[in-house]
């Protein structure tokens, strides 16, 4: 599967017009690609996980024009609308977001007069929707496939974790070690019945 993404030269592209350089190199792989589409993304996680499911369902995004790109953050958004959308390159907009960080999208696409109506929001974020679609002991079993299971069983006897529910205590056990977001962004989808994809995640995969 081939996806316009950060280890692509599109994203490279993208970022360095992003962060002040020149327009030129993104505009001219946007058109030899015939992109259309710009998928909006947080970070390297949902990345990832967005990654694993097109694969899954047999999709190559970029040959059908779309665009994924991971932003860094959500307080990006503003910029990447207006670069990829109605004022800049004319690419339909997209994305995935964390509850939280809706209005920064809502704020950005506004701004860019995008429509809203194909931002999905995850409840809390991505990784807690993909636990509860898997259930804290499908993922424990992933954690042990991976040789993790040591590290999360002394995460779990932390003070600060005792008193909280399993599935706070995976999705936090997820974010503390650098890159493991990322890793397991991909593991969690590749595990799922795909009839239980995150209803956020299905839905932005399906509209595209």
């Amino acid at each position: 599967m081939t996806v316009l993404s950060v280890h692509a030269p599109g994203q490279e592209a993208v970022t360095s017009w992003a962060t002040g350089g020149p327009d030129g190199p993104a505009r001219d792989l946007a058109e030899s690609l015939g992109a259309r589409t710009a998928v909006l993304l947080e970070g390297l996680s949902d990345l990832a996980a967005v990654e694993a499911l097109a694969a899954r369902r047999g999709r190559d995004l970029a040959a059908e024009g779309v665009c994924v790109v991971p932003m860094g953050g959500a307080m990006s958004v503003g910029r990447y609308a207006g670069l990829l959308g109605p004022p800049g390159l004319g690419l339909r907009l997209t994305g995935l977001c964390d509850e939280g960080e809706q209005g920064f999208y809502e704020r950005g696409l506004t701004r860019a007069k995008a429509p809203l109506q194909d931002i999905y929001v995850c409840a809390a974020d991505l990784e807690d929707e993909l636990i509860r679609a898997l259930g804290t002991a499908g993922v424990e079993e992933i954690l042990r496939a991976e040789g993790d299971f040591r590290a999360w069983q002394t995460f779990q006897r932390q003070p600060a974790q005792h008193g909280r529910r399993r599935h706070q205590q995976v999705r936090r056990f997820l974010g503390t070690k650098k890159g493991r977001k990322i890793r397991y962004g991909r593991l969690l989808v590749e595990a799922l019945a795909l009839d239980r994809t995150p209803p956020p995640l299905d839905g932005l995969l399906t509209r595209l």
